[in-house]
């Protein structure tokens, strides 16, 4: 099997040559996701104008950085579509650890960078690395691997991949990052109910889930007292319900059609991280329930795709791969819009390729180019036909170039045409 060669002009945002041969599903994902980044880059600069503007004296602070990341997730999601499953399941138990790896770096005096009371970031200088935003695809691609071979572990290899996911959720959620860790959780289950795992452990693992949360907001008085403000935010609309009250003023003041684009009044001076974690409420304000219903619809769409493309894919670990991906783009979307309305508690959940952030908008991407890899090779044609492309055109070259010839070579010939010229004169 030769290597697939990647040129570099196929890493240009958004130039994607070659993509007329490869499958309906693969094309949607990638123009749904060419879309959704678009989009998000959009609304990015109107919620950020003010804070970008009050802060740095720059209004398009953010917007000008956040393209910088969107360059790089896009020569990510290009490298990873370029490449084959085979060879990305491959480097799938190296990434994973060394993600890992770095979540527990954090936790080294020096290393780990505290912000609002959360270690979670390691400070490069020009950039905060988030670690378990990077987990996240390496940990969708190990469990594929994990669950899908399940069946045929023994029970000492189960216990351990157990424990080493426990290791992954429990070292995410001390940082402390309690969405995150639900949001790699959540993954993990639907990986295990979609690989066909008895009902009876995943509700016991659903239990054990349900516990460790429960008692990490009976520990923390900040979670606890999110979740309370949660249920009744306008108790204490000045305090702990402030977030959500002003998300709500904000969405609700969209009504219809919305305040048109750049006119959210909220995102000036009451709303908190209105580029982060509350996107979406500012979103809703400028467009309305029109706009929200469009970006619904994208996601629709988006997801309807995808489980498409999982329901073709005839592989156990690629399928679950895709229901992976699936999940992590899906579920934090509707988690960040779940937040936004009210029908959650409050969380530092990001919006994917919506929200500012170079860790989550890379690891996004990264993502979404696995999704768009898995569905190329949905169709067993096309991977061959792609793996044999170099050695066919090789083949063709090698075939159409003139054959050398030395010059006492052409000399025989042209004399035996000049014979056999003689002999039929003669």
């Amino acid at each position: 099997m030769s290597a697939i060669r990647v040129k570099w002009w196929q890493f240009i945002p958004f130039l994607t040559p070659g993509i007329r041969t490869w499958s309906l599903e693969a094309r949607l994902l990638h123009w749904l996701t060419v879309i959704w980044i678009c989009l998000g880059l959009v609304v990015l600069f109107s919620a950020s104008f003010p804070t970008g503007l009050s802060e740095t004296g720059d209004g398009l602070y953010f917007v000008e950085r956040q393209c910088l990341w969107i360059l790089l997730g896009w020569a990510a999601l290009q490298f990873f579509v370029n490449l084959s499953l085979t060879r990305i399941l491959q480097w799938a138990l190296a990434g994973f650890l060394v993600a890992l790896g770095l979540v527990l770096l954090t936790y080294l005096p020096g290393v780990g960078s505290t912000v609002m009371g959360a270690t979670r970031w390691i400070n490069l200088g020009i950039f905060q690395l988030q670690p378990s935003e990077f987990l996240k695809p390496f940990l969708v691609l190990q469990a594929a691997w994990v669950f899908s071979h399940w069946p045929r572990l023994k029970p000492q290899p189960r216990l351990l991949w157990l424990g080493i996911f426990a290791l992954t959720l429990l070292s995410i959620l001390l940082q402390p990052n309690l969405s995150t860790t639900a949001l790699c959780g959540l993954t993990l289950w639907f990986i295990a109910l979609a690989a066909g795992l008895p009902y009876w452990q995943m509700a016991v693992s659903a239990l054990g889930g349900f516990t460790l949360a429960l008692l990490s907001i009976t520990f923390r008085e900040y979670q606890r007292r999110r979740v309370m403000s949660f249920l009744d935010p306008w108790t204490d609309p000045m305090g702990d319900g402030y977030q959500l009250v002003q998300s709500l003023l904000a969405v609700g003041s969209g009504k219809v059609t919305g305040l048109g684009f750049g006119m959210s009044q909220q995102k000036l001076a009451y709303l908190p991280v209105q580029h982060t974690d509350f996107i979406f409420s500012v979103y809703a304000e400028e467009f309305g329930l029109i706009g929200c219903l469009l970006l619904l619809g994208l996601l629709a769409a988006y997801g309807a795709v995808a489980i498409r493309v999982a329901d073709l894919t005839k592989d156990p670990t690629r399928r679950l791969v895709v229901v992976g991906c699936l999940v992590l783009m899906l579920l934090q979307a509707l988690i960040n819009i779940g937040v936004s309305i009210g029908i959650l508690p409050t969380t530092g959940l990001p919006f994917p390729l919506f929200s500012y952030g170079g860790s989550s908008m890379i690891s996004s991407m990264v993502i979404a180019g696995i999704l768009i890899r898995a569905a190329r090779e949905v169709h067993p044609a096309e991977v061959q036909a792609l793996h044999q492309g170099n050695q066919r055109q090789l083949r063709v070259m090698t075939q159409a170039r003139p054959a050398k010839t030395t010059g006492s070579t052409s000399a025989k010939r042209r004399k035996n045409v000049d014979t056999s010229r003689v002999s039929r004169i003669r």
